[in-house]
């Protein structure tokens, strides 16, 4: 569930057809994070409903502009976490996409977390609608202590990336894992994608 949607859009039939198949990779388990979620944490995602609300980006300008920021009540998604989203044209490898590691570092939005990340674990591939690209966690300041941790979502069309940045406590599941990427799945976030993306 999703607050602050655009109502009355008229979708085309190529747009069925990409939210189809998103649909259909989220329910066999889209990337895979969601498939190493464990019994209590796929127990929490049942019965949770989550309900993404629209916030102020909350960042300075800089030369990838504004973005969009999202977030979700501790009673929605087990923990208190928003997701950042950004465009960002032309940065992609046009060749490979975000394929590795490397390439996810290079296009992610760690200065927008002062360059205060320590990856936990190497990244796992991800699909976002029509999107292939790669997720990756972090701890935000002292590795696994009691500060935030961060999700690092990278994905692209052709040349353009779009990146999104989920924080969220220092007790980051797989459960959240699976709920960010069910909203980065959702019509809100690829009506975006498509109107930002000019497709």
């Amino acid at each position: 569930m999703i607050r602050n949607a655009p109502n009355g859009f008229a979708w085309m039939s190529k747009r069925i057809v990409i939210l189809g198949a998103a649909a259909l990779l989220w329910c066999g388990g889209a990337g895979t994070l969601v498939q190493q979620a464990g019994p209590a944490d796929r127990a929490i995602a049942a019965t949770r409903q989550p309900v993404w609300t629209e916030v102020p980006w909350p960042f300075p300008m800089d030369q990838w502009g504004k973005g969009k920021a999202f977030r979700c009540q501790p009673a929605d998604c087990g923990g208190d976490v928003t997701v950042y989203l950004r465009a960002k044209i032309g940065f992609c490898n046009c060749t490979t996409g975000v394929a590795d590691d490397d390439e996810l570092d290079r296009i992610s939005d760690f200065d927008l977390m002062g360059n205060r990340l320590t990856a936990l674990g190497p990244g796992q591939p991800i699909t976002v609608a029509w999107m292939k690209g790669r997720a990756r966690a972090f701890a935000i300041g002292e590795p696994r202590g009691s500060g935030k941790s961060a999700l690092s979502l990278g994905f692209n069309n052709r040349c353009d990336a779009i990146v999104a940045t989920a924080v969220a406590g220092p007790d980051r599941s797989n459960a959240l894992e699976t709920a960010v990427l069910e909203f980065l799945n959702s019509p809100t976030v690829l009506r975006w994608a498509e109107a930002t993306l000019g497709l």
